[in-house]
């Protein structure tokens, strides 16, 4: 095995010297432009589960709906968790959160819909988490080693979205 080997000393002086630079430094491999076009898509999907999750919520009725409510209201919350997750890391790569409504269903890669049965709820709410996870997973691949930290906290979305899929199967099988 390799010794680790670091010239602290250039670190330091490299670390004063772009001290305006914040948490990007010279050891950022990967494109930020393109990671902030990136990051932002991931905001406005996130915000626009949140919308959704929230109207369903509010929307759900019937025999069923007690449980859909609990969960649809438990992954608008859990949403709303990541996007504001995605847009700290956002503005620690000193760029800006897009949370302006205009556009914001074009940015995202899920979709809203207004579904009114239950069953249409769950099943819409199952297919944009699916959409979630595979785009989520194409951003880790294609983020690789370049920007651990993105990587990391996409990964860590992603699990979520994962858990969700989980829950809505579950809760789609229950009230079909």
């Amino acid at each position: 095995m390799q010794q680790f080997a670091a010239d602290i000393r250039k670190i330091r002086e490299r670390a004063r010297k772009h001290i305006s630079d914040g948490a990007v430094t010279g050891g950022y491999k990967a494109d930020r432009e393109q990671v902030l076009k990136v990051l932002n898509q991931v905001l406005a999907t996130e915000i626009v589960c949140v919308l959704r999750y929230k109207r369903h919520y509010y929307m759900a009725s019937g025999i069923n709906s007690d449980g859909a409510k609990t969960e649809f209201l438990q992954h608008a919350n859990e949403e709303q968790q990541h996007a504001d997750w995605v847009a700290e890391r956002i503005a620690q790569l000193n760029g800006e959160p897009d949370f302006n409504p205009e556009g914001l269903a074009t940015r995202s890669h899920s979709e809203y819909d207004e579904k009114a049965s239950l069953t249409e709820m769950i099943q819409e709410d199952l297919v944009a988490e699916r959409i979630a996870i595979e785009s989520y997973s194409e951003i880790i691949r294609w983020l690789g080693n370049d920007d651990p930290t993105t990587r990391t906290l996409i990964e860590q979305i992603l699990k979520m979205e994962e858990e969700h899929a989980d829950d809505l199967a579950n809760l789609l099988a229950r009230v079909s």
